[in-house]
């Protein structure tokens, strides 16, 4: 397949961080209390978003609606160099959202606003790699939050802007539009799998990860975070995604519970699994633990998982992804192909062992 880069923009390598969580265990900063800030859902959200058929997004004024809540992360790695992103105002009291490998192994994260010539100091309160996700923390008040859309909202052909500082360039935002090319989609990236994508076709550069992807009204619909490039097998051209607004908001309120210090407990299904190779859907399942809830569901060795809950399953990482985003309790209605047969089967999720 084409490769996955994700899209922090580093001045010298940094080495890969794959932890699954990360919380500041320093002197506690009380996380805000302010709710993120979300559209209403009404009937005029979808209608109003919709490409004109005389031309696309008024461009200019979706940015001057967002661009207060829009800031550039400059980070110091180790000796590994220093880096920049892009992150969204959430609070007016200062919390940020950004992707998590903006911040991976920094040793000192900067945030700046618009209109000002010098950072502020910012905290990680909370990281999800595995996600892509981070909260920080600068101390202010006054601050404009971006207005997250309703994810009813959120549809295939809708126009998008891009937003972010692409290379870390001085002066403004670079601003890109374009359309959402599709809607859940699963891709590997070096961090791990990340599910629930928008893909779109409005180019994102190194420095735009953590931005916002928005729609015609200067509503946020997904925080830019990889684009695909080129290999030596296929080519791609124009193909770039974001965590979907929905995804989004739900890291970030558990990234809120995890810095306030009510810990993550992750689902467990009990799989080993492999990716199909004869060009199908699916996730292979090669092991199944005894007692598990895989095991207690049906599932079998060679089972091919095509969906979950009505979700398609895009392979391994998939249902990895999708496995990861549910918690222990939860019971997932699994689509299962066994040679010619098609079974539905439900497992009980559980707590992860250890």
């Amino acid at each position: 397949m084409a490769t996955i880069v994700v899209t922090g923009f580093l001045s010298a390598a940094a080495g890969v961080g794959v932890g699954a969580w990360i919380v500041d265990d320093s002197d506690p900063a009380p996380v805000s209390t302010q709710p993120i800030t979300t559209a209403p859902p009404s009937p005029t959200n979808t209608a109003e978003m919709v490409i004109p058929s005389g031309g696309g997004v008024d461009v200019p004024a979706v940015l001057a609606a967002v661009q207060d809540s829009v800031v550039t992360i400059s980070v110091d790695v180790g000796g590994a160099g220093t880096g920049t992103g892009t992150g969204v105002i959430v609070t007016s009291d200062g919390e940020i959202l950004t992707n998590a490998h903006v911040v991976d192994n920094a040793s000192a994260v900067r945030v700046r606003l618009r209109g000002e010539t010098e950072p502020r100091d910012a905290r990680v309160l909370a990281a999800d790699m595995a996600n892509d996700l981070a909260l920080l923390k600068i101390d202010a008040a006054g601050l404009q939050p971006a207005t997250f859309a309703d994810p009813a909202s959120v549809r295939v052909g809708n126009a998008v802007v891009a937003i972010g500082y692409a290379l870390g360039l001085d002066g403004g935002p670079s601003v890109t539009s374009g359309i959402i090319s599709a809607l859940d989609r699963t891709i590997v990236t070096q961090f791990g799998a990340l599910d629930r994508l928008i893909q779109t076709d409005a180019p994102i550069s190194s420095g735009n990860s953590g931005g916002p992807l928005v729609d015609a009204a200067g509503r946020v619909v997904g925080i830019n975070t990889a684009v695909a490039r080129s290999d030596s097998m296929r080519a791609a051209n124009d193909i770039s995604f974001a965590i979907g607004v929905s995804e989004a908001i739900r890291v970030a309120e558990q990234l809120r519970q995890a810095a306030a210090g009510t810990p993550r407990v992750e689902a467990y299904l009990g799989v080993g699994l492999g990716d199909r190779r004869d060009g199908g859907q699916g996730a292979v399942i090669t092991l199944v633990q005894d007692g598990s809830p895989a095991d207690e569901a049906g599932l079998q060795v060679d089972d091919i998982v095509v969906s979950l809950d009505d979700a398609p399953i895009d392979g391994q990482a998939g249902l990895i992804a999708a496995i990861r985003d549910r918690s222990p309790g939860e019971t997932v209605v699994l689509e299962v192909r066994r040679g010619v047969e098609m079974l539905t089967l439900m497992a009980d999720l559980v707590r992860r062992p250890g």
